[in-house]
């Protein structure tokens, strides 16, 4: 047995995943409501994969006809997108986090979490198709400190057929982005902070079926070692100015040209401390001081920040911000 193998009860009706091993040969179980129960050893017992996916087949046919008399029909379109990352909520402290298979394809995975530029292994496995795994968790207290989330995800289906090219996907969660993302997440049916992964068109090309299982493992294997997040380098300078920013500045609101300043600022400040920029200067106009006293104030509660001040008197007044990044 492992962290992360399915299991069920020998005394009972409850299936879960171990979440860890305790002492005195007790495992600890999560189970579908997402509570964790301790089990000795010996009282659960490991369901295989195959197992597992002819469980879960059955159960949905068998929810499907309680819905409606239409019984299922086994030449049911193939789903080919449909995966998806997922944060549930345990409670208002903590979050876990999931990979969610929606599709009908069987999914090869890596998943690891990147700091500083340090890639650190979540999990890999094969993902059968609408099946879940659990990540890791977060706590919402260290939201701006969550790492990004990397995937490496392959396709396999027996037969022949047209394979998509691999995923790889990277996530990084902007507080204005995730807030919206909440919905009923698939597969896991609960409410959910939900990113759809294969969201761009499948692109395709003809691969034989006969998948070399050396190449197979060898991507495996490469997504748990360390590897460089590549970010684009931002200017030294930053204009915030709005027409420096869009084409036709009337066109929108005046909310709406804040948010925008703000973003730009966002994005160019999070590019600068990820390529280990010494320092970066933002101009954003003197004006009613609203602007440079928001920007300020988000610089203050940046832990990568050591110090911001008026720069460029000479040439911008009190218009422009100079950010020391540590």
């Amino acid at each position: 047995m492992n962290i992360g193998d399915k299991v069920r009860l020998v005394h009972g009706r409850e299936e879960g995943i171990i979440y860890a091993f305790l002492p005195r040969n007790v495992v600890e179980i999560e189970i579908e409501d997402g509570f964790r129960i301790p089990v000795l050893r010996n009282e659960v017992v490991t369901i295989s994969p195959v197992e597992s996916q002819r469980m879960q087949k059955d159960r949905e046919i068998s929810t499907a006809s309680a819905k409606s008399d239409v019984i299922v029909p086994r030449n049911a379109p193939f789903a080919e997108k449909g995966i998806y990352m997922a944060f549930v909520s345990i409670n208002d402290k903590s979050l876990t986090v999931h990979l969610v298979n929606n599709t009908d394809w069987i999914l090869p995975f890596t998943a690891s979490s990147v700091v500083n530029q340090v890639q650190t292994g979540l999990a890999a496995g094969v993902l059968l198709p609408r099946q879940s795994q659990k990540l890791t968790e977060v706590l919402m207290k260290d939201f701006e400190d969550w790492p990004v989330f990397g995937f490496n995800i392959l396709y396999f289906r027996e037969g022949k057929y047209i394979l998509p090219q691999p995923l790889n996907k990277r996530i990084k969660c902007r507080a204005q982005s995730f807030y919206k993302s909440k919905k009923k997440a698939p597969v896991l049916d609960k409410e959910a902070f939900v990113y759809q992964l294969d969201e761009e068109s499948l692109k395709k090309e003809p691969i034989s079926s006969d998948i070399n299982a050396v190449a197979l493992k060898e991507s495996l294997l490469r997504g748990t070692e360390k590897e460089e997040v590549k970010v684009g380098k931002p200017e030294e300078i930053v204009d915030l100015h709005i027409e420096k920013l869009i084409e036709d500045p009337s066109r929108i609101s005046k909310d709406n040209i804040v948010k925008t300043q703000l973003s730009v600022f966002e994005e160019n400040l999070e590019k600068a401390i990820a390529n280990g920029m010494d320092e970066i200067t933002f101009i954003h106009g003197a004006g009613s001081g609203a602007l440079k006293n928001e920007l300020h104030k988000r610089l203050s509660k940046n832990r990568h920040v050591a110090y911001f001040k008026d720069a460029l008197k000479d040439k911008f007044g009190y218009g422009a911000t100079l950010v020391k990044i540590k």
